[in-house]
């Protein structure tokens, strides 16, 4: 293997975070922001991008993979979490908001999964995060992920996270599942990725899931999420604008709100 070969453990149920494991020497190379805990002996360092290419490609190597991670929205940076001590030492990251994070183990799927921008959280040491083209202009405008999504390369364990509940889908050959096109966390590489207008115009116009449905074709494995983050904060958004108890069902309504002087 050229990744490291790392343990781990996932814990909580609504909000997530997964410890890992590291012997000495081993490293885990994780999102910005995404730390949590870590134990003595575990040494931080923060490089441009993920590090996998460490001693190639010079300074032009490491510029391009940082700028690539632009493309995607995401920091120029990453950090590596490396065991300087002796004995197995954890170090914990925990998902940003309300979900599951869901182990992949590359090698299981010919060591490439496709996911959305933002899902990635760690991965062991050596497991490449780059940048997928989507390459019909009808999935890049409106299939809910823009152009460019993430890609995750390699023979170990990464973690990406989904917002609520995920589902497994095992397609296949041929077998199609449309979901709404903000629902998709993550796929494997043989999947057809396209997107598809929803039919009927009121359906459309006033169905309230909008214009496009996302479309995937087997063979493959896809993973979907119930609440993606978008539609979670649409739903704050919305809320802060009523404001009140309206929100709430209360039957007072804004009798409510005056009785508690607003």
């Amino acid at each position: 293997m050229n990744a490291h070969e790392i343990d781990y453990q996932i814990l909580g149920e609504e909000m997530q975070c997964v410890e890992i494991v590291l012997d000495p020497s081993e490293s885990v190379v994780a999102e910005a922001g995404s730390f949590m805990m870590m134990e003595d002996g575990i040494q931080m360092q923060t490089i441009f991008g993920d590090g996998s290419s460490a001693g190639s490609g010079g300074l032009m190597g490491k510029l391009m993979g940082a700028g690539k991670r632009l493309l995607t929205g995401e920091s120029l940076f990453m950090t590596h979490y490396t065991n300087r001590g002796y004995g197995r030492k954890s170090v914990t990251f925990a998902a940003p908001y309300p979900g599951k994070i869901i182990p992949l183990d590359l090698r299981r799927y010919s060591g490439k999964v496709i996911c959305q921008k933002d899902a990635f959280l760690c991965a062991a040491k050596g497991v490449s995060v780059g940048i997928e083209f989507q390459r019909k202009l009808g999935v890049g405008f409106f299939g809910g992920e823009g152009f460019i999504m993430q890609k995750l390369e390699g023979d170990g364990l990464a973690f990406v996270h989904s917002g609520g509940f995920v589902l497994e889908k095992t397609l296949a050959p041929g077998e199609t599942l449309r979901l709404d096109t903000g629902c998709l966390v993550a796929m494997t590489q043989e999947v057809h990725y396209d997107i598809e207008f929803v039919k009927g115009i009121k359906t459309a116009v006033f169905g309230g899931e909008g214009l496009f449905f996302a479309t995937l074709k087997g063979p493959g494995k896809v993973w979907v999420q119930s609440l993606p983050f978008s539609r979670m904060a649409d739903k704050i958004i919305s809320a802060s604008r009523m404001g009140g108890r309206k929100e709430e069902g209360s039957i007072l309504g804004g009798i409510g709100n005056l009785l508690d002087g607003d």
